[in-house]
């Protein structure tokens, strides 16, 4: 291996155990100031939202739709609501934490076909059920 790429190798090894101590909660400023996702740096999102749980969970079943993403299950574990889809080399799992009852917290898991976490599909599925959630605000 060549000095340089020897560099560059052992700047990536310092930099991920430095980024490891830091506070593992990045927030993405790119989908609005009070729509804000959250997200952890192993690719996790997630976002409460003031709405039921019903609410929550039909609003993120019809964001997987509104995005082509299959729904394979929809089941209750331990307390909260858990929501499994797939697209093209990704699996999705969705989970749902009733807060109270009028809040409910949501967390997207979306893996890829390898051993690498999609955060940006993540994200877009929290982005895409809170549009389902102001439609449904509309309509009422």
């Amino acid at each position: 291996m060549s000095s340089s790429r020897s560099a560059i190798a052992a700047t990536l090894v310092v930099t991920s155990v430095a980024l490891a101590g830091c506070a593992p909660v990045l927030t993405v400023l790119g989908v609005g100031g009070a729509s804000a996702v959250n997200h952890t740096l192993s690719g996790i999102a997630y976002k409460t939202f003031t709405e039921p749980l019903p609410k929550v969970r039909a609003a993120s079943i019809g964001a997987l739709g509104r995005m082509g993403l299959k729904l394979d299950s929809a089941r209750s574990e331990g307390g909260n609501d858990v929501v499994t889809a797939g697209g093209k080399d990704r699996e999705i799992e969705i989970v749902l934490e009733p807060i109270s009852a009028s809040t409910t917290r949501i967390r997207v898991i979306a893996r890829s076909a390898t051993i690498f976490y999609d955060s940006a599909t993540a994200t877009e599925i929290i982005v895409q059920t809170e549009r389902a959630l102001a439609r449904m605000r509309e309509e009422t």
